[in-house]
């Protein structure tokens, strides 16, 4: 062999260079095609996620006793779009330790709980990021956020206010994207939603409220109509009894009873209940014969009204001594009443039998005495 033959060794330098191109051109395609194929591999487990860090507002009303997950899906947080070779496919991705476990830290983290304030349970309804294909190259991502906030009473759970929330966005099918700040971002948003909403709410809210203050007036009536309610300075007159007498033994008769009304309003987180008392008189149910028209038989059937304006005032006193929670303060109030209308029964059918309807007037007298000792410890 010539080895000086120059023309073989020309012809060995186009083989080596020809070598050399095809293994550069290999070398690139591999280094293009590698990303698409990185990308296009599956995640294997739970994403290192939500950054845990404070939010630049303080919870002054709340602070969170609890996360429950009432989704129906609760196999991930996010449903990805895979692309590449092959046939494209879905895959799922989760929080680190677990949904629930996740938000409970990232919550803690984003609003540090004071229990002194009220102990409130966040329900997640919704929280899932899906992707679909838009075209051959490009995926749209949204995400659906839906929180329920929830006030711990005890046993009880009282249902204030909910959350509802969306994200989206456009990515090509090469372009890598960092999902950990669209969940952030939505839990952060939901929360500085409550935090706000309860501020708002706090003082006038009922399911907020945390005392319950009950205040009384007298009813009154102008112009005064067929009824007479209740008062020192109006006493029952002749005028009064407009009804047609009755065949009775009695000479005359009135119908006198008890009643309230009740408006509410909520202050500065405590249940203002405002009680207008009634004792009150119809005139077409009160008759008197025409023979019994005088001061004493008038004086007789003005007892009875006394009587249940001793009834209300007792009624009030009642109500005074009684505790209330903002769950239920009308129990008592209704419970008391019954029992007032009941006493008051008692002690007009009392009165009447001892006095003999106004025949016994030793009886009257001293039944005077006490309806008057009464109503002046009420002025």
């Amino acid at each position: 062999m010539n080895r000086d033959n120059p023309m073989r060794l020309l012809i060995h330098r186009v083989f080596f260079s020809m070598a050399m191109y095809r293994f550069v051109i290999l070398l690139l395609c591999i280094c293009l095609f590698v990303p698409r194929v990185l990308w296009a591999q599956k995640i294997v487990g739970p994403i290192v996620f939500l950054k845990n860090e404070q939010l630049p507002v303080t919870a002054k009303e709340f602070y969170v006793v609890g996360v429950v997950d009432d989704r129906v899906d609760r196999n991930a947080v996010a449903w990805l779009w895979s692309t590449g070779p092959g046939i494209p496919a879905k895959y799922t991705i989760d929080l680190k330790g677990g949904t629930i476990a996740a938000i409970k830290q990232f919550v803690n983290a984003a609003l540090p709980p004071n229990k002194i304030l009220r102990p409130v349970i966040i329900h997640i309804q919704k929280f899932r990021l899906d992707e679909t294909p838009l075209s051959l190259d490009h995926v749209e991502g949204k995400l659906k956020v839906s929180l329920s906030f929830y006030l711990q009473k005890g046993d009880q759970s009282i249902r204030l206010s909910d959350y509802n929330g969306s994200a989206g966005y456009n990515r090509h099918v090469n372009q890598q994207i960092d999902i950990e700040p669209v969940f952030r971002h939505a839990l952060e948003y939901g929360l500085t939603y409550f935090n706000t909403w309860i501020n708002s709410e706090a003082s006038t809210n009922i399911k907020l409220a945390r005392a319950v203050k009950i205040s009384f007036t007298d009813y009154t009536e102008q112009p005064e109509g067929d009824t007479v309610y209740y008062s020192f300075k109006r006493p029952l007159t002749w005028d009064d009894f407009k009804a047609k007498p009755l065949n009775s033994k009695f000479g005359a008769e009135i119908l006198p009873s008890i009643g309230y009304s009740e408006d509410v309003d909520v202050s500065k987180g405590i249940v203002n209940v405002h009680l207008s008392t009634k004792a009150f008189v119809p005139k077409s149910a009160s008759w008197v014969k025409t023979d019994s028209k005088n001061a004493y038989s008038l004086n007789h059937e003005q007892r009875h009204f006394d009587i249940v304006k001793i009834i209300v005032e007792r009624f009030k006193q009642k109500l005074r001594a009684e505790k209330y929670t903002v769950d239920n303060y009308d129990g008592p109030i209704n419970v008391q009443y019954l029992e007032s209308f009941h006493e008051m029964n008692v002690m007009q059918d009392q009165y009447d039998t001892e006095t003999a309807h106004g025949m016994n007037i030793a009886a009257q007298e001293e039944w005077n005495e006490k309806i008057d000792k009464e109503l002046r410890s009420f002025r």
